[in-house]
């Protein structure tokens, strides 16, 4: 079974305290966006064999492991000891998702290989969130409030269908590093996500006005204010690092803008592209 599985960008993305073990608490608005990974699962006699296809334009940046360490083998391996089976699965990733951007690209590998085993099976597992917060997302998609340390999932109104253009340059940040940051500010100011929520079922033509993300008072990143520098030039409604970065996804209305704006980050050696908001996780190729 092969599927494309969606990345993810934060609409908002607040952080809201720190819990006693170290886990810090967020609130976000999480949105699936139409740029890919593609995983093909195999079932087998026994094991599991992962592979990976990384464009050499990842790989040179981002290490990707291809092995026991993925997030995708461990979901195999969750999902056949809670189902007591001693059957085994081939799994091929193809990235076209960046890593280290702020976009879940190996939750939703994860989330994609148990969706397909359970298609393939019948069956699932209680609690996919031992993979990681964001995996209970990506089995659904869309739009929706999160909150807690990313487990708590509430669907909001139908958002897909925006323009936008992601681009990433090739510095990366320290999650833990970006945290400790925020975690010092001295007079943050917080994103209004309950704001941004409720314009996305009330008004959503006007809901980017409360895009906004803590992590950009915390992270200071070069190619992050170029790339924002950039899009702004192009007319991008709003722009707003995802994550604890360092992508960046740009608002657009006019798609000629929009593709006129890759082209110029391409040219200064960005990875860019165009998409638009989903409504969905998967689908079925």
């Amino acid at each position: 079974m092969r599927v494309k599985t969606a990345a993810k960008i934060n609409l908002a993305l607040d952080v809201t305290g720190k819990l006693p073990n170290g886990y810090h608490t967020i609130e976000s608005v999480f949105q699936t966006v139409g740029l890919y990974d593609e995983v093909d699962i195999e079932l087998t006699k026994s094991g599991i064999e992962l592979t990976c296809e990384v464009p050499e334009m990842f790989a040179g940046s981002d290490t990707i492991p291809c092995d026991e360490r993925n997030i995708a083998y461990k979901a195999a391996k969750l999902f056949f000891e809670e189902n007591g089976m001693d059957c085994g699965c081939r799994i091929h990733i193809k990235k076209g998702i960046p890593s280290q951007a702020g976009m879940g690209g190996g939750s939703t590998d994860a989330a994609a290989v148990l969706y397909c085993l359970g298609k393939m099976t019948g069956k699932n597992v209680s609690a996919p969130e031992k993979l990681g917060a964001d995996v209970p997302f990506f089995l659904t998609g869309g739009t929706a409030y999160v909150e807690g340390i990313g487990e708590k999932i509430t669907p909001v109104a139908d958002y897909s269908g925006r323009i936008l253009v992601i681009a990433k340059g090739g510095e990366g940040v320290s999650t833990a590093e970006a945290y400790g940051n925020i975690d010092r500010l001295a007079a943050p100011q917080h994103p209004e996500t309950h704001k941004l929520t409720e314009a996305i079922i009330s008004a959503p033509d006007t809901a980017y006005r409360y895009f906004g993300n803590l992590f950009e008072q915390a992270v200071q990143l070069a190619e992050v204010e170029d790339i924002k520098g950039d899009m702004l030039k192009y007319c991008a409604r709003r722009v707003v690092m995802t994550g604890s970065g360092s992508a960046v996804f740009g608002l657009f209305i006019d798609p000629e803008q929009a593709e006129r704006c890759v082209d110029r980050l391409r040219e200064k050696g960005y990875f860019a592209v165009t998409c638009e908001t989903v409504p969905e996780s998967f689908i079925i190729i």
